[in-house]
């Protein structure tokens, strides 16, 4: 008979009091400072002069909206999941096009001088244009919201992922292309076993910054071209005097944003670390 194979020690009370307290400390500050500045707006903002709902009369006024987030009553009239989705949708479109075309970008200005004495300067200049700036031009040319909506997110949010994955390249140590060199490595095998895990953290880099600008993008887009979405839903909000759904809908923006931030780094950690083992 095959031996019964062996069980993972369980950890010792010592261990396990060390890894309660380190998490712990991770998770009670953010927890006391957000109890402490709920603390301070409620009773700021309690009374009926107050300019800003308090935190109980936020959570009073928009319980049927937090407690049924997947309502549907047709039009715009939807719940903050269906609000939220198709921002993300919008998001992941425009996101998907700028980090394509980010990567390849950078990857040319960071390997050509030529490439970057001719690109860098306009690519200075075109990120410096607001977000918002876009959006006429955007909507003159596709004569549509939704694809409008999509070019601002990903001319928003190309511009961080081109700069720093044209400076991971750049940063490429010269011993690793002398060594490329001497086994004459093809061009696909130089990016698949030195370029890309040598760029890997300078890459999401961009790619972590362009995500939340793609998220900045889309409320503020959404604020003007209308239909479903979060940032529609805020400005809808806002003509109808709904202070505390605006509250609300700030809250869930935030989250997602945290969300996708440390979606992206969390990949970012993996790749790094698979090619770090290769």
């Amino acid at each position: 008979m095959d031996a019964a194979p062996a069980r993972r020690p369980l950890p010792d009370a010592a261990a396990l009091r060390r890894m309660i307290r380190r998490q712990a400390a991770r998770i009670l500050p953010p927890l006391v400072m957000l109890a402490l500045l709920l603390g301070i707006w409620e009773l700021t903002c309690r009374g009926g002069h107050a300019p800003l709902p308090a935190p109980s009369q936020v959570v009073a006024e928009t319980w049927d909206l937090i407690s049924d987030p997947f309502f549907d009553n047709g039009g715009t009239d939807k719940g903050l999941f269906w609000q939220i989705t198709a921002s993300l949708s919008r998001v992941a479109q425009g996101f998907t096009i700028s980090a394509v075309l980010g990567v390849l970008l950078g990857v040319l200005i960071g390997q050509s001088s030529l490439a970057f004495r001719g690109l860098d300067p306009i690519f200075q200049v075109l990120r410096t244009v607001p977000p918002l700036a876009w959006l006429p031009l955007s909507l003159a040319a596709f004569q549509a919201a939704n694809p409008s909506a999509i070019f601002v997110i990903a001319i928003t949010s190309i511009w961080p992922i081109i700069l720093n994955t044209a400076v991971g390249i750049r940063n490429i140590p010269q011993d690793y292309r002398n060594v490329a060199r001497v086994l004459r490595l093809s061009g696909p095998e130089f990016f698949f076993k030195i370029m890309l895990p040598a760029t890997v953290p300078f890459m999401f880099t961009g790619l972590r910054i362009g995500i939340g600008l793609s998220w900045l993008a889309i409320v503020a887009a959404e604020m003007l071209i209308g239909g479903v979405g979060i940032g529609f839903f805020i400005w809808d909000a806002w003509n109808s005097s709904l202070i505390s759904e605006i509250i609300v809908a700030l809250v869930a923006v935030g989250l997602v944003g945290f969300i996708l931030d440390r979606l992206i780094g969390a990949l970012g950690n993996r790749l790094g670390g698979s090619f770090g083992q290769r």
